[in-house]
């Protein structure tokens, strides 16, 4: 996992799009911008962010086949006090990873490689570029519990898929994969 790069806005290092009752919604975290590494990136208490994001998840999925079981293993994101943005995103990844049953080996990187040697995903999701783009992976329409409203939202956050489909998240995964 990227440590050592610059932070930069626009992209989900502190942000992911989750489905509400209106369409798409962005819970952004706030974060105290210095010029640092990302490892180091400190999280501001701007605006009561993890309460307002917990209150978004709720309203949101409470209706959804399994956010009462997996309610728990979200909420200390967004009841516990987080400092760096690093530490949360490793937490909530790596949690996640393991409701739907990924075994995932990540390292922080030591060093910023400019132009890296082996496969560069750090910016393959990115909200500047179209989902379209990626010729690796087209995601697979799930039921979603606003879908008869607005239709199948592709790439929203992975709780989206986990409150949806649970067990199943990792099937669909798999079938999103090319």
């Amino acid at each position: 996992m990227e440590a050592c790069e610059t932070f930069h806005k626009q992209t989900y290092r502190n942000r992911c799009l989750i489905d509400s009752p209106q369409g798409p919604l962005a819970l952004t975290v706030p974060v105290v911008h210095e010029q640092t590494d990302i490892r180091h990136l400190r999280l501001s208490d701007h605006g009561h962010w993890r309460r307002q994001h917990w209150q978004a998840l709720t309203s949101s999925y409470m209706n959804s086949p399994f956010f009462e079981f997996y309610e728990d293993d979200f909420r200390p994101f967004f009841a516990d006090p987080w400092e760096l943005l690093y530490d949360f995103n490793d937490a909530i990844v790596r949690k996640c990873c393991e409701l739907i049953g990924i075994d995932v080996q990540m390292q922080p990187t030591t060093t910023y490689e400019k132009e890296p040697t082996n496969d560069d995903l750090r910016d393959l999701i990115s909200p500047k570029h179209s989902w379209q783009d990626d010729a690796h992976f087209h995601p697979q329409p799930y039921y979603q519990v606003f879908a008869p409203q607005h239709g199948f939202l592709p790439n929203l956050s992975v709780a989206d898929l986990l409150f949806n489909m649970g067990p199943e998240s990792l099937i669909v995964l798999q079938q999103s994969l090319c």
